[in-house]
């Protein structure tokens, strides 16, 4: 009786040439997946302290002072400064404060955008995985069984390796597609959470500067 290495790499090396591409192919797909999911961990933990500066700097009525943080705030700030720097003298409080929000709105979601990139290949690994690993594995149980017809042998001893061999296929492909899913949640709710506290912060900085720019207006007259 032959025996069959049911090691991870025994069952690799065992497998079909098709499902061998199979795996190959979630395994790269995973590897992709958490290239993504450090980039963007690294990404999301600078934005989310700028965020903290940003707030705490409009609740203190401080000066955004962007010379030490260069993305996010950098640009919701420089857009804010862009903004109030063009303005019609005869305009309204509630229109300066409008056109200063809608500015750094734009700002955030440009930034914001940037960082959503390549999260749709998480979600996309996450839904498709399974199935391509499912086809491996129908694939390998499929030319295991052509393998045992021709041998004539159904013990269990002969249907085993062939059946393991297929059904890794379906496990890799649970590996890759189950911490893609979870990291896609986890992100895209992280940045969920950071569009809503700097649209809370940036609706209180327009305000702030329409307000400042009635009291420069009324000092100049």
């Amino acid at each position: 009786m032959p025996n069959h290495d049911l090691s991870v790499i025994g069952l690799f090396v065992a497998a079909d040439p098709v499902v061998k591409g199979v795996m190959i192919l979630l395994v790269l797909a995973s590897v992709i997946c958490w290239a993504i999911v450090l980039d963007k961990a690294v990404a999301l933990g600078r934005a989310k302290r700028q965020t903290q500066r940003f707030e705490a700097a409009v609740a203190e009525g401080a000066d955004l002072d962007t010379a030490d943080a260069p993305g996010l705030l950098a640009t919701i700030a420089a857009a804010a400064r862009r903004e109030a720097l063009d303005h019609d003298p005869g305009e309204s409080r509630a229109a300066t404060r409008d056109r200063l929000e809608r500015a750094m709105r734009v700002a955030m979601v440009e930034e914001l955008r940037r960082l959503d990139a390549h999260l749709p290949v998480l979600a996309t690994v996450g839904s498709s995985a399974p199935f391509v690993g499912l086809f491996g594995t129908v694939w390998g149980i499929v030319h295991s069984f052509t393998a045992i017809a021709q041998s004539n042998d159904t013990s269990l001893a002969v249907v085993a390796p062939g059946i393991a061999e297929a059904l890794f296929a379906t496990a890799i492909g649970l590996v890759a597609a189950i911490p893609a899913v979870v990291a896609y949640n986890t992100l895209t709710g992280t940045l969920g959470r950071l569009s809503q506290r700097l649209s809370v912060a940036i609706g209180r900085l327009a305000g702030r500067m329409a307000r400042e720019r009635v009291v420069h207006l009324k000092a100049a007259e």
